[in-house]
């Protein structure tokens, strides 16, 4: 008897987080909409293409995420992508500017079949700074 009442107790525990499981809506996990605060490169860029891009400057500059990326704000771990507060961030910007404007006006003529242009590469050759030479007189 007592067997019988303590099944009858368990289905009807189980009958009643079933059913409240059935009308209760799952919980929404909030996705990313891509990259936030983009505003050299195209807003829709894919995140392959995104990871490409930042990974050509870390080669070209020779450095790594964090010399444009701000860290996460009150010691949390990771960079805070979308924040302003590196400097060197807004520089890049103004490089990459700089650079599609050298490429549109002088470099958009094919030259034995192949398209001439500058990257970062080019002027830093892995070096944070470009190497500059002096012009001797």
């Amino acid at each position: 008897m007592i067997n019988r009442s303590k099944l009858f107790i368990l289905c009807g525990i189980m009958t009643v987080i079933f059913a409240i499981s059935a009308f209760t809506d799952a919980p929404v996990k909030l996705q990313s909409d891509g990259p936030k605060n983009l505003k050299v490169l195209p807003k829709n860029i894919s995140h392959e293409n995104l990871e490409t891009v930042m990974k050509g400057f870390n080669t070209a500059l020779g450095v790594k995420c964090n010399y444009c990326h701000a860290a996460k704000p009150n010691g949390e771990k990771g960079l805070d992508f979308a924040s302003d507060s590196n400097p060197h961030k807004n520089i890049a910007r103004e490089m990459m500017k700089m650079t599609k404007k050298i490429n549109t006006k002088y470099f958009k003529h094919e030259q034995e079949g192949v398209i001439q242009n500058i990257t970062c590469e080019t002027c830093h050759n892995g070096n944070k700074e470009p190497k500059t030479v002096a012009i001797q007189p």
